[in-house]
């Protein structure tokens, strides 16, 4: 009983030394905010959203389903084998009308403790070299925004 005790006591203790040590990480809500002023803005090309061959993929199947509804036994089984190619063809060419670059913006900031940071962002008009602004959050989710 007593091992069992001493074994239970040190478990906790051991939980609480390393309770102890983490450090809060940030918080769903909170947004990770840093001041500073544009040194440079680059315009560039950013790629679309657009997730390659979805197209290709949700045409292709819409292609098989019709073609199910074709015909019966060898027949319909080349009906649906068309459908299939015919309607990921064109699923993969009406993804590439919507599949254009989008214009964008890289834009270099000093921050208030000298660290220079560079966000690639859709392009944001209000923006201007000199201009004192507010880098919002982090990584690729970092945007640039006017103070």
């Amino acid at each position: 009983m007593t091992k069992k005790i001493a074994s239970w006591l040190s478990a906790l203790v051991l939980a609480a030394i390393l309770g102890a040590c983490a450090t809060p990480g940030t918080q769903p809500d909170e947004i990770d905010l840093r001041a500073g002023v544009i040194e440079q803005i680059t315009l560039v090309q950013l790629q679309s959203n657009q997730h390659a061959g979805v197209g290709a993929v949700v045409g292709g199947l819409a292609g098989l389903g019709i073609g199910s509804l074709i015909g019966a036994g060898t027949g319909r089984d080349v009906a649906m084998v068309l459908g299939a190619v015919g309607g990921a063809f064109a699923g993969n060419e009406v993804q590439k009308k919507y599949d254009q670059p989008v214009a964008g913006q890289q834009i270099v900031v000093r921050t208030s403790n000298g660290v220079l940071i560079s966000i690639t962002q859709p392009t944001n008009p209000n923006l201007f070299n000199g201009q004192r602004v507010y880098v919002q959050g982090n990584g690729d989710g970092a945007r640039v925004v006017p103070r």
